[in-house]
């Protein structure tokens, strides 16, 4: 029976099409921007997840492109006989709403992990940790000028975890019963400082980087240019504070469950020094 992936053509659902696609599953991938072409052959290009819904047997539930529609969604699902729910959520889904800045870009983790575990259905929730590709978002422009990164709190620590792992978890989750039930906490293999991260950065890129702290002011206005707004500049700097006296949590569910070790941030930044680079 078919996989339904929500949010096909972000992050992790392309990644997760792939898997699936190679893996032999028939994958129907739900987006309104893409066509046939920017996905595997044989990957079915729906517009309308309730039209997908019909003779699937498991979903990707990914809020932030389902938005308004996703309690409808999994009331559809139910009736639809699908049998599994997994749910992108975040290893920070139970901090208070004010330290989670995703929330201001359209996700509603605690939410989406509610309904699943709420729905009657077999549910997974999959919590990453901040994803590696955030750091292009905030920091690429700064590293494209100069040598110098400006930001709060350098000693705020945080486990990258690179979206492609997410989707290999994904993919175990959707295809098999073993991860059934369960929360499951994604870092990248070693929590850095902002610091370090921005280090690794400059090490790979054979450049002398380095993070400076900057008035809490001017990090809020620089988010604010690059088009993140302050809402997400205040919850995020809120974020931070908190991970300065408090290491990031590092799991090994990604090892875990594939079978091989989670990408590290050095390794990702090598593969995608072009969104760095000058």
């Amino acid at each position: 029976m078919a996989i339904v992936v929500t949010g096909a053509t972000g992050n992790v659902g392309r990644p997760l099409v792939t898997l699936l696609a190679a893996a032999g599953w028939p994958v129907r991938a739900i987006t309104r921007t893409a066509t046939a072409s920017h996905f595997p052959d044989g990957v079915q290009v729906v517009d309308s997840v309730f039209d997908a819904l019909t003779g699937a047997s498991a979903v990707f539930l990914n809020s932030r492109a389902l938005g308004d529609q996703l309690a409808d969604v999994v009331s559809s699902a139910r009736r639809s006989g699908v049998t599994k729910l997994v749910a992108l959520s975040a290893i920070n889904a139970d901090d208070d709403f004010s330290r989670q800045p995703s929330r201001v870009r359209g996700d509603r983790n605690k939410e989406v992990e509610q309904i699943c575990v709420d729905s009657g259905l077999d549910w997974v929730s999959l919590r990453p940790a901040v994803f590696a590709t955030n750091f292009v978002g905030m920091w690429s422009a700064q590293i494209r000028a100069g040598d110098v990164v400006g930001g709060s709190y350098a000693a705020a620590s945080s486990a990258p975890i690179v979206e492609a792992d997410i989707a290999a978890v994904a993919a175990h989750a959707l295809s098999t019963d073993e991860l059934v039930g369960q929360q499951i906490p994604l870092t990248g293999p070693q929590a850095f400082t902002n610091t370090e991260l921005v280090e690794i950065i400059g090490t790979v890129l054979g450049r002398p980087l380095r993070y400076v702290e900057a008035p809490p002011d001017v990090v809020r206005q620089r988010f604010i240019a690059i088009g993140l707004g302050a809402e997400f500049a205040d919850a995020y700097t809120a974020m931070l504070a908190d991970a300065v006296d408090n290491p990031a949590l590092v799991t090994r569910e990604v090892e875990k469950i594939t079978g091989r070790p989670a990408t590290t941030f050095a390794r990702w930044v090598s593969d995608n020094r072009q969104m760095f680079a000058k």
